[in-house]
């Protein structure tokens, strides 16, 4: 995770919510100390030690964090996950921006071990989507590589998808290959969505460089991956949920895309427990 742009966001983060002042810490004074204990409330895989120690950070150097995890680790209910300790009202300030983030990368990093395990597969690589919280991709997707899944593109920038509307705008698969290429260099790959047999034979024929078979049931996959060629990457994506993942473990695909890991989680119950100490101080 670029460590840069982390602390650039964390910065915006903390000015969405606090603005020019904490008005509800402004009780305490400077040299009240405590600590601040992030517990879990369920268990799963822990995601955000960056975020915790880079947020306490940016908010105040005086904070000390000490952190019981590491990242893609598994943890269990009632598990201490780190300490901070420092000035009360600094501690204050960001327990809750730094919370939202850790809840939800951890909800990320435990629902993709669910999928990775659940597909069981030797072959089959477990990988995101760009269907991801605008604003909170990067987090997000190391989210997933902490889970023991891999990235799809990161955004239009990165990788061409030719989806079913550049296809009918360009006239063909051939057609939009080619004039991707024209205009594309040598390092971008280009990846083709099919959805009928046709399709897949001539993605073949324009020599994509990734073949993706779109909302296909796994006999269909089976069916069609024959007509791939060795050098083609090949990939599953629509319509597979963690019900049905299990079923396109022997269909052959190298990847199988899941919007599921980002879209629509539910955040890791985590919480954060004070102790309070008049005379705490740093160590």
């Amino acid at each position: 995770m670029n460590k840069l742009k982390l602390r650039l966001q964390l910065e915006q983060f903390f000015l969405e919510d606090i603005g020019d002042r904490d008005v509800s810490s402004l009780i305490f004074g400077n040299s009240r100390y405590g600590e601040v204990h992030f517990i879990a409330k369920e268990s799963g895989v822990f995601c955000g030690e960056d975020i915790i120690q880079t947020g306490y950070a940016v908010l105040d150097p005086e904070l000390w964090c000490d952190m019981a995890v590491h990242d893609g680790e598994t943890i269990d209910r009632g598990q201490t996950l780190a300490t901070v300790r420092g000035p009360v009202a600094s501690l204050l300030k960001g327990e809750r921006v730094i919370l939202n983030l850790v809840q939800r990368m951890s909800a990320i990093a435990t629902k993709t071990r669910q999928a990775v395990e659940t597909l069981g597969s030797g072959h089959t690589k477990i990988c995101d989507t760009r269907k991801t919280t605008p604003g909170l991709r990067m987090l997000e997707k190391y989210a997933v590589r902490c889970g023991g899944g891999l990235n799809h593109r990161y955004g239009l920038y990165d990788g061409v998808m030719l989806k079913d509307n550049h296809i009918a705008f360009a006239g063909s698969i051939a057609e939009a290959v080619a004039a991707v290429r024209a205009n594309t260099g040598h390092m971008v790959k280009v990846e083709v969505e099919t959805e009928t047999k046709d399709m897949v034979l001539e993605a073949v024929a324009a020599k994509a460089d990734v073949i993706m078979f779109d909302n296909r049931k796994p006999e269909e996959i089976r069916e069609w991956i024959q007509l791939v060629p060795e050098g083609i990457i090949t990939e599953a994506s629509g319509g597979i949920t963690m019900d049905n993942l299990a079923s396109y473990r022997d269909t052959g695909v190298d990847y199988i895309s899941l919007g599921c890991l980002t879209h629509s989680v539910s955040a890791l119950d985590i919480s954060a427990k004070v102790t309070v100490g008049a005379a705490l101080q740093l160590s």
